[in-house]
């Protein structure tokens, strides 16, 4: 078993950021040091336990770098378009730099996300073509336990960052990594042990701008 941290569950929870410029590109990463991870994540809740999640775990120098090729194509597509929110205002000067800092940082990711020691994508058992109608109820029989996955990475000393990019190159990256039509994937993981000493809670909106009790 990997040394865990001393966090409290509030700690854990209100320090688990993304972490993207603050990944060590140079350090190995134990496979062990996952799978304990991984062993946590798997006590996430599941629809109607039907546990139908999978973890591919991408060490493979040329699959990485062929994976972070995709997401840099994707990122790069993304990133110019008008919507994305370093593209335009909000008219709040302090959210807006934070944005661009955030973006700055999603940039950088995108351009080292090849060079990422460890890449880990969480899939589900599904039928080859997503339903139309609300797929909250499939995907949370996955989401879950990817956040759960970051959780147990943090309490290891380990960074990691929910993205979903990668998603616009599925079909390419499952012929790359052998995954069959009936598993759909739905997030990436860099996983990475993180410069520096700590994180902090992020800025977040009060609570009262998003609280509604008994209606809207």
């Amino acid at each position: 078993m990997s040394d865990v941290l001393p966090l409290t569950p509030d700690e854990l929870l209100a320090t688990t950021r993304s972490v993207r410029k603050r990944l060590d590109l140079t350090r190995d990463v134990p496979l062990d040091v996952v799978r304990d991870a991984l062993e946590v994540a798997l006590q996430a809740p599941s629809g109607s336990n039907q546990q139908g999640w999978h973890w591919l775990v991408v060490t493979d120098a040329e699959k990485r770098k062929a994976i972070g090729e995709y997401y840099r194509e994707s990122y790069t597509a993304y990133r110019s378009n008008s919507a994305h929110p370093a593209n335009r205002s909000t008219g709040d000067a302090e959210r807006d730099a934070t944005q661009n800092r955030v973006s700055d940082s999603a940039t950088y990711l995108a351009e080292k996300m090849g060079e990422v020691p460890v890449l880990v994508i969480g899939a589900l058992t599904a039928s080859a073509e997503l339903p139309a109608s609300n797929q909250a109820g499939m995907w949370g029989s996955l989401l879950p336990a990817a956040w759960s996955l970051q959780l147990a990475l943090r309490a290891r000393g380990l960074g990691s960052a929910w993205t979903t990019l990668h998603l616009r190159y599925e079909k390419e990256i499952s012929q790359l990594l052998g995954v069959p039509d009936h598993v759909r994937q739905g997030v990436l993981l860099p996983v990475a042990y993180y410069t520096g000493d700590t994180f902090k809670p992020a800025k977040r909106a009060p609570i009262d701008t998003v609280l509604h009790i008994d209606g809207w």
